[in-house]
């Protein structure tokens, strides 16, 4: 697959170019929930999209993993024995020659063995309900699926699995038949067909499979269809019901007992006997008897019945049967076309026939050269019961009587397969894999009819010759045989194949078989990548799921994957990698974007089920850009610590650098924030101050940094406490908090003060250090690397000193609130309540001053150093004028040092060169400051020696009482 990817040219160049175009796109999101379905149909020939998918959220990701839970149930075991099988394949292919369809197809191999005992589990849970659909048939097509709920299966897993493991044994069919050299695994020998080899010898007096598997060696495209014969042989009778539940309800019309071990036709042979004795006559019947027309006849009278019971009377006398003979005859041939489809090796039919005394019907199927090849590649002549004659006569036999005007649907249907007759059998194909058995069995004994032809023209009757005689037609009626992708596409536009052909397994083996892989990867890579973007724009992701779903059952447009469809999108993604791998190509510089697009949603799903562990493994086949994305948009969703470590450990083995992915994912979830949101680019004032008035000083705001967090904002902070388990990435870690922050005091509208307060809590400075510690020694060689990381942590440590103080106020204010009203402060709970508030006044103090001095004046380039002074004008006032009002309020209760306190605080704004009055005099509000140290003046001149928190003094003073609004 990738070789042909790289001979695509153009196409798959300019696709690879609007991939990378899409991996580093950080637009703003735009809601496409109305986009109709046309659009995504169409979606997959017009190209990629301009915009990236909208990442989940965790709220997002909670509801998402309802429905993903009983899928995850289902599939926990076998996701991690794919991805254990896939290792081992990475692990083998490390320090060896690329391009070994050997160890390829190991993992083919190791993959159908998981699938092959799940069916084997799963069809010992359903063994009841798979008993009831074949004994009514009929009814259970349009019944509800008995569903295990202890397993969290149904019968239609069952079902979903076996196709998965028909399809992995398709795969390593076509691997065999691309790839010669592969050979067979020894694990499982028997899974796969041996080519015979060219080194046989044979000659004018070979036996017929002598012959026959010459021909398989030489012809390639013959070999190819014969893999494909052979694999839906092997699908018909691993998934098939048994013989006798076939032919069940026509055994039942028969009337003669369980089993059809009853001797021919009972009922028509009395019918024959009864005119012998009505007749008195010695002889045979005969069809020109007088009188036999109008008085031998089936018990309705509709019809004449055959005078002799050889098996050939009903076609030669042109005759019939009993209802009950003709049902048993149906039931009979019914049960051969079975076995032939199945590909029963002739002792087993003999057997079957032996059983209901019909040992012809297994002569007849004697001649087919099959027959003797169950062991291709054995001895020349070795088991071989055919002679030297061919058998080409015999065929073109069959092929007649599968034309007979007489012969039953099913019996003209058995003739056809062992001729390769195709309209016979076409009138008994039921489903997509029933019309491709019968298009290439018909072709593979064609062209074994024409090596014959060519090679040994002297092995043919002279009458065979005759291109007018009775034998001048081939098997297809005229028409040319059909490429694999133009059988397998023509199958999907017949109206009772159409919907199994548009399901997605056969979609798959489709692509298989007609060698458009890289066209199926592609298209539906482009169409998944672009669903899922709608999904996660989409305000209602279920419905319109649905909606996706009713326009592929309908038929509408190209049938393509869905992103639900967990398990067909796990299998390409293998297959993908498989091919990758076979191509030899194990950059990840160059890969197919549709290959990226389905490795991308199997990442996805694995991540919502749980399967956190099994990401790196996944994106490790990914180009270094969108393992780097893919990874950040899922490793958010990691919160415990050892699984963090776990993940950090195997992003690691797997080369994937976890300081970029940390980055992208902090950066893209910020932009993708933003987008949600139109605001200034600057920084929103700080509103700590309430507008109301008591007293000359405005109080404090109750809980103004607020305590609702956004998903988003839950997703930065996790993304962040990850620093805390990186090694040597200590600059790099103080450039990711004083970004974050920044970001968190630029969304103060949207409660960005209650994230910054639990960010400071749960990766703070003190925190880094004990991590980074080592990380900050640095040789005398690195002074300026250290100058910078020693001035970017004092920008860390000011801005978390900043939430700090914000927190000290929101405590201080939550202690004036609790205060009772009249609460007499000589009494106990007056003193208790004092307490308080003197230790909150004096956590605010203790934070507030590393702000009044030299705070943020490191920035690293120009762009940041007008963001910092954004940054103090929208905070410094503010944070002053509450410290103001604090120290106020406090002096009533505890002291009228904290007046003092407050003029010093007035004295260091309007100390020379101080930095504190450019930010009043910028935010233009230097009057109210100006304001509130005229209160505090006031304040100072009208206290007396009262006892501490009198209502008396307060009274005098005229001051507000803060009790919180």
């Amino acid at each position: 697959m990738a070789a042909s990817a790289r001979a695509a040219s153009g196409e798959d160049a300019t696709a690879l170019e609007r991939q990378a175009a899409i991996n580093g796109d950080l637009q703003a999101e735009e809601d496409t929930s109305d986009l109709g379905m046309d659009d995504l149909l169409n979606f997959a020939v017009e190209g990629y999209p301009p915009f990236t998918p909208a990442w989940p959220t965790v709220s997002d990701v909670h509801r998402a993993l309802r429905p993903l839970q009983a899928e995850a149930d289902r599939v926990g075991k076998q996701v991690e024995e794919f991805a254990e099988t896939l290792d081992r394949l990475t692990n083998d292919t490390r320090g060896k020659p690329q391009n070994d369809p050997t160890r390829a197809l190991r993992l083919v191999d190791g993959c159908r063995k998981i699938a092959r005992s799940t069916v084997q589990y799963l069809r010992e849970i359903h063994a009841p309900e798979e008993q009831e659909r074949a004994s009514v048939r009929l009814e259970s097509k349009s019944r509800n699926s008995y569903k295990d709920s202890a397993h969290h299966t149904t019968a239609d897993d069952l079902k979903r699995w076996q196709q998965e493991e028909q399809t992995w044994h398709l795969l390593g069919l076509m691997l065999q038949v691309q790839y010669p050299s592969s050979g067979t695994p020894q694990a499982s020998p028997k899974a796969y067909l041996v080519r015979p080899s060219k080194e046989m010898e044979i000659n004018h007096y070979s036996s017929e499979s002598d012959v026959w598997s010459r021909f398989l060696a030489d012809d390639d495209q013959a070999w190819e269809r014969h893999s494909v014969v052979e694999w839906l042989k092997t699908c018909a009778r691993e998934s098939g019901q048994a013989i006798d539940e076939v032919v069940e309800e026509l055994e039942t019309d028969a009337d003669r007992g369980s089993g059809l071990c009853a001797h021919s036709w009972l009922y028509t042979k009395e019918a024959i006997k009864g005119q012998k004795r009505l007749r008195t006559w010695p002889q045979v019947l005969a069809p020109d008897s007088p009188g036999i027309d109008t008085s031998l006849r089936n018990a309705d009278g509709s019809k004449s019945l055959v005078t002799q019971l050889d098996p050939d009377a009903s076609t030669r006398q042109a005759r019939g049967l009993e209802h009950q003979d003709e049902n048993y005859e149906r039931a009979i041939w019914l049960a051969c076309w079975e076995m032939v489809r199945r590909g029963e090796d002739w002792n087993s039919v003999r057997g079957w026939c032996r059983d209901r005394a019909e040992n012809w019907r297994a002569i007849a199927l004697r001649g087919d050269p099959r027959h003797h090849l169950s062991n291709i590649g054995k001895a020349p002549g070795s088991g071989d019961g055919a002679g030297w004659q061919s058998r080409v006569l015999w065929r073109k036999a069959c092929a007649l009587a599968a034309q007979s005007d007489g012969a039953d649907k099913f019996e003209a249907a058995v003739y056809g397969v062992l001729s390769g007759h195709l309209p016979s059998m076409k009138k008994v194909c039921c489903s997509w894999n029933d019309y491709l058995f019968a298009h290439y069995n018909c072709y593979v004994l064609g062209a074994f009819d024409e090596y014959i032809a060519r090679s040994f023209p002297n092995r043919l009757p002279s009458g065979l010759s005759d291109k007018a005689g009775l034998f001048s037609f081939n098997g297809t009626s005229g028409s040319r045989a059909k490429s694999g992708n133009h059988l397998v596409t023509s199958m999907r536009e017949l109206k009772t194949l159409s919907e199994e052909a548009r399901g997605p397994f056969k979609l798959l083996q489709a692509s298989l078989i007609g060698k458009t892989l890289d066209e199926f990867v592609r298209n539906n890579g482009a169409f998944l990548f672009q669903t899922m973007i709608a999904m996660g724009r989409s305000r209602n992701p279920s419905r319109f799921l649905q909606r996706l779903g009713k326009s592929q059952a309908e038929g509408k447009g190209q049938a393509f994957i869905t992103p639900d469809d967990y398990q067909i999108i796990r299998i390409v993604t293998h297959i993908c990698l498989i091919y990758e791998s076979l191509g030899g190509n194990r950059s990840k510089e160059v890969h197919s974007p549709g290959t990226e697009n389905f490795l991308d949603a199997y990442i996805s799903f694995l991540s919502r089920a749980g399967k956190q562990r099994l990401l790196p493994l996944y994106a490790s086949f990914l180009s270094s850009e969108r393992a780097i994305s893919c990874m950040a948009r899922e490793i958010r969703l990691v919160v415990e610590y050892g699984e963090r470590r776990t993940m950090m450990r195997l992003m690691k083995q797997y080369n994937i650098d976890l300081s970029r992915v940390l980055n992208t994912q902090l950066r893209i979830s910020m932009k993708r924030s933003e987008n949600k949101k139109k605001r200034d680019p600057g920084y929103p004032t700080l509103c700590i101050l309430d507008s109301k008035r008591q007293g000359e000083l405005r109080t404090i705001r109750n809980g103004f940094m607020g305590s609702f967090i956004t998903d988003d904002q839950h997703d930065l902070i996790n993304g962040f406490e990850w620093y805390l388990l990186l090694d040597d990435y200590w600059e790099e870690t103080l450039d990711t908090g004083v970004l974050l922050y920044r970001y968190l005091f630029k969304t103060v509208g949207s409660k960005g003060l209650a994230a910054a307060k639990a960010m400071s809590k749960r990766v703070n400075f003190s925190m880094l250090c004990q991590r980074h510690g080592g990380s900050r020694s640095m040789n005398g060689g690195q002074a300026e690397k250290e100058q910078h990381a020693s001035k970017r942590s004092t920008t860390f440590q000011n801005l978390e000193q900043l939430v700090h103080a914000l927190n000290a106020i929101e405590a201080w204010q939550a202690e004036v609130k609790d205060k009772p009203r009249d609460l007499d402060m000589s009494s106990p709970m007056g003193k208790e309540w004092r307490d308080s508030l003197r230790k909150a006044s004096e956590s605010v103090e203790a934070h507030i001053q590393p702000l009044l001095q030299e705070w943020l004046q490191y920035p690293q380039d120009e762009s940041e150093a007008v963001e910092f002074e954004q940054l103090r004008e929208a905070c410094l006032p503010e944070v002053s004028l509450a410290y103001t009002a604090i120290l106020n309020y406090s002096s009533q209760y505890l002291s009228r040092s904290y007046l003092l306190k407050s003029m010093e605080l007035g004295a260091t704004i309007a100390a020379p060169g101080s930095d504190l009055a450019g930010c009043f005099v910028s935010s233009k509000r230097m009057p109210e400051m100006v304001d509130a140290l005229a209160v505090t003046s006031m304040n100072m001149l009208v206290a007396e020696e009262y006892g501490k928190g009198s209502k008396k003094m307060s009274a005098k003073m005229g001051l507000w009482s803060s009790r919180g609004s």
